[in-house]
């Protein structure tokens, strides 16, 4: 069965989705703050991992390595948690942080305004013109993350596998939608998605490692895997951080074989 990402606005009723579709397909439901939870075992705060996946950048952001460290770890985090498939994941970011999955079904939740206003002031008993601004403000905010970070519009439709828009239909619906896409032999596991979710997540594993190394929280590589064989492409300097690199690595459980082909550290001209 597959892995289903649910993407939403605040107060977008993501939660309450992902935990219906969970419940009738008899699936886990995993959500953006326990996978930052499980991230910050790599040694970073929870709120800075928060921070990394909700707000933007200023235009002189001097966190930028830092966010790009933290979303390793998230990353790698939301890999351990959703390799074996039969998850929901509500949050944002999880269409981004598992691509090239072909048995992710990635789920984009549209509410009217109205809708989002009405759920926050129940849930946080803020007044309607304050609601109105913090939706308006965590969009706006989400827009300028993803493209900051990976160059793409959050709300462009061609993220996703499904957009459902609760204006021209109840939950209900929407579930029932949900839950009868994710059961398409499309989104179903083969033989070729389970390895690459194992790529995938070899990968995590050693980006994250890279960068909670002091030594190679710095470097900026290239990486691939591929049956155990884990490619590495850059140029660093000095020339010892290619060997620090490398190190690392290699002691990644689950990397059989470091091809350093395409790493090197470039010679200094005068």
């Amino acid at each position: 069965m597959p892995i289903i990402t649910v993407s939403r606005g605040s107060g977008s009723g993501g939660e309450e989705l992902a935990e219906r579709v969970a419940e009738r397909l008899g699936f886990e439901v995993v959500s953006r703050e326990e996978v930052v939870h499980e991230a910050a075992a790599f040694g970073a705060p929870e709120d800075a991992l928060q921070k990394a996946l909700l707000k933007p950048p200023g235009l002189w952001d001097r966190f930028h390595h830092e966010r790009h460290r933290y979303l390793a770890f998230v990353q790698a985090a939301l890999c351990q948690r959703v390799q074996g498939g039969r998850v929901v994941y509500h949050g944002n970011a999880g269409h981004l942080l598992l691509p090239g999955i072909s048995h992710v079904l990635c789920i984009r939740l549209i509410a009217p305004l109205a809708f989002r206003v009405r759920m926050l002031r129940e849930r946080s008993g803020v007044s309607e013109a304050d609601a109105v601004e913090h939706c308006e403000r965590v969009d706006r905010q989400r827009e300028r993350w993803s493209r900051f970070l990976y160059g793409v519009d959050w709300l462009d439709p061609h993220l996703y596998d499904l957009s459902v828009n609760l204006r021209t239909m109840d939950m209900e619906d929407a579930v029932d939608v949900c839950v009868t896409l994710s059961r398409s032999p499309r989104f179903q596991p083969t033989a070729e998605s389970r390895e690459a979710m194992a790529d995938l997540l070899l990968v995590s594993r050693v980006r994250a490692a890279l960068a909670s190394d002091a030594r190679t929280s710095s470097a900026e590589v290239g990486l691939r895997a591929s049956d155990g064989t884990l490619y590495v492409r850059g140029r660093l300097r000095p020339a010892s951080l290619v060997d620090f690199v490398l190190e690392v690595a290699a002691g990644v459980d689950g990397v059989e074989r470091v091809d350093r082909e395409d790493l090197a550290a470039p010679e200094l001209t005068v």
